[in-house]
């Protein structure tokens, strides 16, 4: 019914005041009724004219140059009826109303300026949204037989996106998923995250060997950074219900199955992509209902007074329900709320859930993980 109602339009140009602009509007037409009632209450001698050109100052704060034109405006027959009133004021009294008119005049230049620079913040975090789009896609529901979910937690307010980076991909070799932490912050951060993704987007497809793509990563990370730049990861392979695990310096992810919490430490320790790290993977086989945490060192070091949070005590409570967005959802939660909504550093999640094996064709167990998988 609602819908059925017939709703009142506006002039073409014309659109409704912003909440800013109703803010600046209200705030000056009170601060004209105060000057107007001090006026009123001080006597026919005019003495506080000169307050009306604070009036369009006051609007030009929050509203638009053309509600700062009225209020200006409005301010000026306010003070030209005080100085009539008056009748005495003579070369003061214009020297006030010439005075209140200049000031409109430069709150509205000031308005448009300040309007300006707005439209371009808002312009350019357009255009960063459209390129953390690009840099980090959004993953999920579902990749091939995983449900994923991933999640980008900012440390600033200002941005969505960082060095953290995460990609989940369906390739010929199984699921593969990618999360990693670039090290540095800033548009440097963002600029090797997007090379490491778009290295990981070509070669996952390419390589056989869950190494081999390690291998290619350190590569293009090696070409494109300083001696002391680097980046950890955490490569994942589900095939055929076999989790293979590359870690190049990166906090190992977490198994929750059946109420437990089980960290997937690397076989054997190496360094984070930069470093030439000569890996070893880590075979897992999976459960029907088993979730996979995949996150970046930010969820490690969130602290307050001091205290860690505690990712592993509390990760089946808060992943182990609904949906894998639902987990990651309450996981932010819970995180935000421990650190009272100060965190030190980015944070990207990626929660995975293996359902059990589908009605397809079996894909083979890779020949290099032969025997892996009971070790």
């Amino acid at each position: 019914m609602l819908f059925g109602v017939a709703m009142p339009t506006l002039p073409p140009g014309r659109r409704p005041l912003s909440p800013a602009s109703r803010a600046g509007l209200g705030a000056a037409l009170m601060l004209l009724a105060v000057v107007s009632a001090v006026e009123l209450a001080d006597g026919k001698q005019a003495h506080f004219i000169g307050l009306f050109a604070a009036v369009p100052f006051l609007a030009a704060v929050f509203a638009f140059w053309q509600t700062v034109l009225v209020v200006g405006v409005l301010a000026t027959i306010v003070g030209m009826v005080f100085v009539g009133v008056d009748g005495g004021q003579g070369m003061s009294g214009l020297v006030n109303i010439v005075g209140i008119i200049l000031a409109t005049g430069i709150a509205a230049a000031v308005a448009t300026i300040r309007q300006r620079q707005a439209d371009r913040i808002v312009e350019l975090q357009r255009l960063a949204a459209v390129a953390q789009q690009a840099v980090l896609r959004p993953i999920g529901p579902q990749v091939g037989a995983l449900a994923v979910a991933g999640r980008y937690i900012s440390a600033t307010a200002a941005a969505d996106i960082g060095g953290d980076l995460y990609e989940a991909l369906d390739t010929p070799y199984g699921v593969r998923i990618i999360i990693g932490d670039v090290r540095g912050k800033g548009l440097d951060a963002v600029r090797l995250a997007s090379i490491v993704l778009g290295s990981y987007r070509h070669v996952a497809y390419e390589r056989a060997d869950l190494k081999a793509v390690a291998a290619d990563l350190d590569r293009a990370v090696a070409r494109s950074v300083g001696d002391e730049d680097f980046v950890t990861a955490a490569l994942v392979e589900e095939r055929g219900g076999t989790l293979t695990i590359v870690n190049c310096g990166h906090p190992a992810p977490l198994l929750l199955r059946r109420g437990q919490v089980i960290p997937l430490e690397p076989a054997a320790p190496a360094p984070p992509l930069g470093f030439m790290p000569e890996v070893k993977a880590r075979v897992e086989r999976l459960e029907p209902g088993d979730r996979l945490l995949l996150f970046t060192d930010g969820l490690g070091e969130a602290r307050r007074d001091g205290e860690f949070f505690p990712t592993a005590d509390r990760a089946w409570r808060l992943l182990g329900h609904g949906t894998v967005g639902d987990g990651l959802a309450s996981l932010e939660t819970a995180l935000i709320d421990w650190v009272h909504g100060r965190l030190e550093d980015d944070i990207a999640l990626v929660l995975l859930e293996y359902a059990g094996p589908d009605d397809g064709p079996t894909v083979p167990i890779p020949s290099w993980e032969v025997g892996a998988a009971g070790s």
